[in-house]
């Protein structure tokens, strides 16, 4: 596919570099000269200096003949007036960053009468993912398939758990629950384990299951889990605003401290059920005096990835059993960060490219069995993608146990007729089946895919 990509920002290279590496003909626009030509040169693609929102940039890196456009700068109206400009040239599909608040209430409206196809709003698709999580406070990620019907739960196998020491195929005669252990990492080794791997305490684990299924699972491996009904929040942030606008709403108590006056004014206005506070949230007297001890959740959300890291760190020794969200903007240390134990950290830019990247590889693949959802997991070093079967291909009407399946890839779920199915060698890929897939092979975009050759 010709994809044209404006805006060079952390997103954009993420972008550029993620699909380009996917095979896709990709090009770059920024008004940044020397960035534009490093960026071009290192990645080995087409760049353009210049404001894409003019049609002789954009004529000049292609758009007339580009599948794709994608405006990721940091002006929402200049994202938007690119899209425009994109289809009026070349007729391509458009996406657009749209981030400020104020768009919010008439995105459908604005996508409609532009004719995008798609409009992402980074800091609300974070905030979706820190509400959702608070429903598992014990998971480290939760990411959900088929309409919310089935979720993949990321979580921490503790001491004390039923589940120490046992070998997978040990699991049922154990232990009740239609749930699948589909992924493993333990230290710096990511696996997807068979029947014989044995779980040890400290391994992150990956279950996929319904939700009342991963629910009673956790209980019985002792895990704890309950209801969520407070959070303390640090830097009002757009993603804070998002955030508690959602918690608010299901009858969670939320409190924001922000530094600057003008900031907290508006959020009070906006916000008047939640408690905002005025005051430097790095300040150890000020969270203590706010109570930082008693709160079940905490979320560090300023701008600045330092200073989230340390008060998510401060949060986990102030007592109590915490859930804590980190937001990380920057992703270039994300090992040293990972090794930080920061509970459940949350990237926006990166939520913000994998939705991204998951419609592309809709575009790419077959009518019959694209990809409706894909979810980068243990830090980018594995996916979890969704495929729905609406034609018959090389992986349908086949034993699996018959399918040559590429190594470091699982077909973990069948989702038929309102049903989870862990599958055996003996059963088939229906038509009409949605199929979860967890594979360590990137660029995946169509469920032949999975299979050699």
């Amino acid at each position: 596919m010709k994809i044209v990509i404006v805006g060079l920002g952390k997103v954009g290279m993420t972008l550029a570099s993620e699909l380009g590496a996917e095979e896709n003909d990709i090009t770059v626009i920024d008004t940044k000269a020397d960035l534009v030509e490093e960026f071009s040169d290192e990645h080995d693609l087409m760049g353009i200096a210049g404001n894409g929102a003019i049609y002789s940039t954009q004529a000049e890196a292609g758009v007339e003949n580009a599948d794709l456009l994608i405006a990721v700068t940091d002006s929402d109206e200049l994202n938007l007036l690119c899209c425009l400009i994109a289809r009026k040239a070349g007729n391509c599909r458009t996406i657009a960053r749209v981030r400020s608040p104020e768009y919010n209430g008439e995105i459908n409206y604005i996508r409609e009468e532009l004719g995008l196809a798609m409009v992402i709003n980074p800091e609300l698709t974070a905030a979706n993912e820190i509400a959702c999580d608070l429903k598992y406070p014990y998971a480290a990620e939760v990411n959900s398939f088929v309409r919310n019907q089935v979720e993949l739960l990321k979580f921490r196998l503790p001491e004390n758990s039923a589940l120490n020491g046992l070998r997978i195929a040990d699991i049922p005669s154990k232990m009740k629950g239609n749930v699948l252990i589909c992924a493993a990492e333990r230290g710096e080794q990511l696996v997807i384990p068979d029947g014989n791997f044995v779980l040890k305490a400290g391994d992150f684990l990956s279950i996929l299951g319904g939700n009342t299924d991963t629910n009673h699972f956790i209980r019985q491996a002792g895990i704890k889990s309950h209801r969520v009904k407070n959070i303390l929040i640090v830097g009002g942030s757009s993603t804070a605003y998002y955030l508690a606008e959602i918690l608010l709403r299901s009858g969670i108590h939320v409190k924001i401290i922000e530094k600057d006056q003008v900031r907290c004014d508006q959020l009070s206005e906006t916000l008047p059920e939640a408690t905002v506070v005025y005051g430097d949230g790095t300040d150890k007297e000020l969270l203590l005096e706010e109570n930082i001890q008693e709160y079940e959740s905490f979320a560090a959300l300023t701008n600045m990835d330092e200073e989230n890291i340390l008060l998510s760190l401060y949060a986990k020794k102030s007592g109590g059993q915490k859930k804590i969200f980190t937001k990380i903007n920057r992703i270039a240390f994300d090992e040293v960060v990972r090794e930080l134990d920061l509970d459940t950290v949350v990237h926006p830019n990166s939520i913000t490219a994998d939705r991204i990247i998951r419609y592309v590889r809709s575009m790419k693949s077959k009518p019959g069995s694209n990809v409706r959802t894909l979810h980068k997991i243990f830090s980018g070093r594995a996916e979890a993608l969704e495929f729905s079967i609406q034609e018959r291909s090389r992986v349908t009407e086949t034993q699996i146990r018959h399918l040559p399946i590429r190594m470091g890839t699982l077909i973990a779920c069948l989702y038929r007729n309102g049903k989870t199915i862990f599958p055996c060698g003996s059963d088939r890929i229906q038509l009409g089946d949605n199929v979860i897939v967890i594979t360590q092979k990137s660029g995946l975009d169509d469920i032949d895919d999975i299979l050699e050759g």
